[in-house]
């Protein structure tokens, strides 16, 4: 069985749900743990009494730990704080063999069993954000899909980010941090048996999408081979429903027909039958709508705002930093 964890609220309560079907719909034997962090997106789960979820309150969750350095954090950086902290929990509470973290706005389109083959005996495994390619703000790797086996060389290492995480977390780049990414690239020199996924598959996102063509359905084409899509990062959409009408928000100029038809569409419909299924709200249609980067980060830069100011603004509001409160 594959063991998965995350952790949302009821803002993001869509997408977790649609992650959670995605799987159901291409996986035949895995548990997605949750951990809800408000009381809303905790009595709609339990509601729901859904067979391959299990969800736990946040009040359940949170440590003294935890609980100290809530106040210094916003919500994305508590959320951010607590990410490594869910896994801990669930492989403790479960006494599971190995859990993998997932953030909820993935969408699964093909089993995760190549991926897990991949990563064979390996205690750790993460992915990188653009594969071969440059180091981004955030780090090289990306907090999306995480993985630890309950042994020693996994727990070590789980247990350092945890630590880590709780002692600094913040969404600004500072002695070598970022949030709770930046760390991950201490992971290969830190600790043993720590693997990098190769799978082309794993971890599609805006961030390197122009590496791949789009033309086949649930595929990528990168240097003439066609490769399962695994799992596509929606990381930086916005989701409206408005007058029964689901429109999802793009963030990048660079989402050709091909990508809308196969990927944010496949998406959207997904996301319809999550609101008509689990959340009984009605949908007509859904339709995919660009937002205009270029002409939001040159206001912001004519603003006279101070370099921080700009970063924090391209992550929190161009790429929507997950838990934020700002989507319907």
């Amino acid at each position: 069985m594959y063991n998965f964890c995350t952790l949302f609220d009821s803002n993001y309560l869509h997408k977790g749900l649609a992650l959670y079907q995605s799987l159901c719909d291409v996986c035949n034997d895995f548990h997605l743990f949750v951990v809800a962090f408000d009381d809303l997106c905790f009595n709609t789960l339990q509601d729901l009494k859904l067979d391959r979820l299990s969800v736990v309150s946040l009040t359940e969750f949170e440590t003294k730990e935890l609980i100290a350095v809530k106040p210094t954090r916003n919500r994305a950086e508590y959320c951010w704080t607590a990410g490594p902290s869910v896994i801990f929990y669930f492989i403790n509470k479960y006494n599971l063999e190995h859990c993998t973290y997932v953030d909820s706005d993935l969408m699964f389109f093909s089993s995760p069993d190549a991926i897990f083959k991949e990563i064979g005996t390996s205690s750790v495994a993460i992915t990188e954000h653009i594969p071969d390619g440059p180091e981004m703000l955030a780090g090289k790797y990306c907090v999306q899909f995480v993985y630890f086996k309950n042994d020693l060389d996994g727990m070590k290492a789980l247990t350092w980010w945890m630590n880590s995480c709780i002692d600094w977390c913040f969404a600004r780049y500072e002695d070598g941090k970022y949030g709770d990414q930046k760390y991950l690239d201490s992971f290969l020199g830190l600790f043993n048996n720590v693997y990098v996924i190769k799978h082309r598959g794993a971890g599609i996102a805006a961030w390197n999408i122009q590496l791949y063509d789009f033309k086949v359905p649930h595929k990528i084409e990168y240097k003439s081979q066609l490769i399962d899509i695994i799992f596509f990062h929606f990381h930086g959409t916005q989701i409206n429903l408005n007058n029964d009408i689901l429109e999802i928000n793009v963030i990048t100029s660079d989402v050709d027909r091909y990508l809308e038809v196969n990927v944010y569409y496949p998406y959207l419909d997904l996301l319809s039958q999550i609101y008509k299924s689990y959340l009984n709200r009605n949908v007509l249609s859904v339709n995919v709508k660009k937002r205009n980067f270029y002409k939001r980060i040159i206001a912001k830069m004519k603003a006279n705002l101070k370099n921080s100011s700009v970063v924090r603004f391209i992550y929190f509001d161009f790429f929507k930093v997950k838990y934020n409160g700002y989507e319907n």
